[in-house]
């Protein structure tokens, strides 16, 4: 088994190396150039459109669920451990410059996402249960290559077990264990047992309670992120002087020549970037289909919105606690590094903190990938066949906060990329549309 994952990592590591990262970031800059750098100049609609617009009425629709209900379902899906451990593996391979390039990355990101949900909510599909769409459809209707769409589903199939239930339910498992003691065992129960009563729901009640969940568990990160850094607050511009300076870091290194250290912190920030906001994967495009938006524009800036918080907001103040408390120099694992930092300023109740963190981004995880899957499922061979995957799905939660997951991690790691390859040619392809339909809605806006 030790050889199969040895296997499986360095085929996980090819596949997300240089050259797709490369890709996924000059799509970006692609569609930024061609809508006229939408989330710059747009900033202020956006705003309005999206944060803004929480405390307005929305319009009741029984076909679909709000536009906040629908990028609160795309954020369980996204935010996870990977803002607690993954920015501490990127700050510690790559430095602290790796910052930098997460947020060049997350910049481009957004229009990728914003492209990704403009064009499912587009190509989206309706019938007595709602709205329902993703790349899949978009494939098939937008592309008119439904061989595709299915190759994309499938793989989303198998990367929800791997991403979605078994190592989400795991790192729930162990985060539980680790901060309050509770056995592996009776934690996979508890999580088990409440998630079949949401997943029964179905999408209104999944987005019903990612609403609650995901600005809850948020706002309890925030708060203890900004306490830390409040408390250093003379400290936050030396931190970002080192998150400049690292980043373009030209200084040779053991290992390479001139510049090597500035293009491992590159490496490293973008890949963190991509990871945490899942822009260019295709996944939370099918959430934000299920919105029932005005028009696919307005949801497109749900998409920014997604970007912009998942990674310059929570994933900044994960970097810059471990940069200014001194994590990084301690000698800390990965691992166990964010709490490091935390624990030397909040003492003990660190330990609280970043448990329910962890088991709360990863729970939502769990939610919001059994719709990936369960859609993907329906698209590939059927509506007769979602009963048996939740079956399935509801098993390998329980079964995962048990076992040990370094192979699964891996193999959801090669579907994952998997996925994002068609998902960005039918971008680069369909971006005529894009730009059309982002036109169309700035003039209205110019004419209102």
């Amino acid at each position: 088994m030790s050889l199969i994952t040895e296997y499986c990592d360095r085929i996980a590591s090819f596949m997300w190396g240089p050259f797709t990262l490369i890709l996924i970031i000059g799509i970006g800059i692609y569609l930024t150039v061609i809508t006229g750098f939408f989330q710059i100049f747009n900033c202020k609609d956006i705003f309005k459109n999206t944060i803004g617009s929480i405390t307005k009425k929305n319009k009741k629709d029984s076909k679909g669920i709000s536009p906040f209900q629908a990028v609160s379902t795309a954020l369980a899906g996204s935010l996870g451990t990977g803002n607690i451990v993954g920015v501490a593996t990127a700050i510690s391979a790559g430095g602290p410059g790796a910052v930098f390039w997460m947020w060049v990355s997350a910049f481009f990101g957004m229009m990728i996402k914003y492209s990704e949900v403009l064009l499912s909510v587009k190509y989206r599909n309706v019938d007595e249960h709602g709205f329902y769409g993703g790349p899949m459809y978009v494939m098939e209707k937008g592309l008119k290559c439904k061989p595709l769409g299915k190759i994309f589903a499938l793989l989303c199939v198998l990367a929800s077990f791997g991403m979605g239930s078994t190592v989400q339910s795991n790192s729930a498992a162990s985060a539980l264990y680790g901060g309050f003691g509770v056995s592996k065992v009776i934690s996979s129960i508890v999580m088990t047992a409440l998630f079949t009563i949401i997943i029964i729901g179905g999408i209104k009640r999944l987005g019903s309670t990612a609403e609650k969940i995901v600005p809850f568990m948020s706002i309890i990160y925030i708060f203890f992120s900004l306490f830390v850094l409040l408390k250093n607050a003379s400290e936050i511009p030396a931190a970002f002087k080192t998150i400049f300076e690292c980043a373009f870091n030209l200084r040779a290194t053991v290992s390479g020549g001139v510049g090597y250290a500035m293009i491992v912190a590159m490496r490293y920030g973008v890949a963190r970037s991509v990871f945490a906001s899942e822009a260019g994967i295709g996944s939370s495009p099918m959430a934000h289909a299920a919105s029932n938006a005005e028009s696919p524009v307005k949801q497109g800036q749900w998409g920014i919105f997604e970007v912009f918080f998942n990674t310059i907001i929570m994933c900044t103040m994960t970097a810059l606690v471990i940069i200014i408390t001194g994590a990084l120099n301690t000698g800390a694992d990965v691992g166990t590094m964010t709490l490091t930092a935390f624990s030397s300023q909040i003492g003990s109740i660190a330990n609280i903190v970043i448990a329910v963190c962890t088991a709360l981004f990863a729970f939502t995880t769990v939610m919001s990938w059994a719709y990936y899957g369960e859609l993907s499922i329906r698209y590939v061979l059927g509506e007769k066949m979602i009963l048996p995957y939740r079956i399935v799905y509801i098993i390998s939660v329980g079964l995962g906060g048990v076992c040990a997951m370094s192979l699964v991690w891996k193999l959801a790691d090669i579907f994952n990329v998997m996925m994002a390859l068609p998902n960005l040619i039918t971008l680069v392809l369909l971006s005529p549309q894009v730009v059309k339909m982002t036109k169309e809605y700035k003039k209205s806006k110019r004419k209102n």
